[in-house]
């Protein structure tokens, strides 16, 4: 039974560990975003709207729930019963390791509208990481497809 809850408690923090990808926010960067050329526009912020950035569901949070759900349905009954116990525990875990992984990734953000120097106005919307007002004037940094807002 110490094996199956080492296996148990080692899993979770593979799942736990996962949660712990970087954000999207001002202040994040992707590695290729390094050392990349971005351009800048200037603006005023219009609005700001407080939404739910959803997580992510990579493989990891699915394997893992289902590694610790099939050792812990094979525990139940023997012979056939614990193979029927270990796949219908590997399916259920999967499930659940998914969603556990879904809500401990997912984050506050921010969907700014900003009037641009121009006269255009945008909606930028990033992991809530920096405090912004309507009126405070921000730069747009923009590259590689994605854009972020900052002060």
């Amino acid at each position: 039974m110490k094996k199956i809850a080492g296996i148990a408690v080692a899993l979770a923090a593979a799942t736990v560990l996962s949660a712990c990808a970087p954000g999207q926010g001002a202040n994040t960067y992707s590695r290729s975003q390094a050392r990349t050329e971005q351009s800048v526009r200037m603006g005023t912020v219009e609005s700001v709207r407080n939404v739910r950035l959803e997580g992510t569901r990579t493989p990891i949070g699915t394997l893992a729930g289902g590694a610790v759900g099939g050792v812990a349905g094979s525990a139940i009954g023997g012979g056939r019963g614990s193979t029927i116990g270990a796949i219908l525990g590997a399916v259920a875990g999967g499930v659940a390791g998914s969603a556990i992984e879904e809500g401990a990734t997912r984050k506050d953000g921010v969907e700014i509208t900003i009037r641009l120097d121009n006269g255009n106005i945008i909606a930028i919307t990033q992991e809530a990481d920096e405090t912004f007002r309507p009126g405070d004037r921000v730069r747009i940094l923009s590259g590689g497809g994605t854009s972020r807002v900052t002060r």
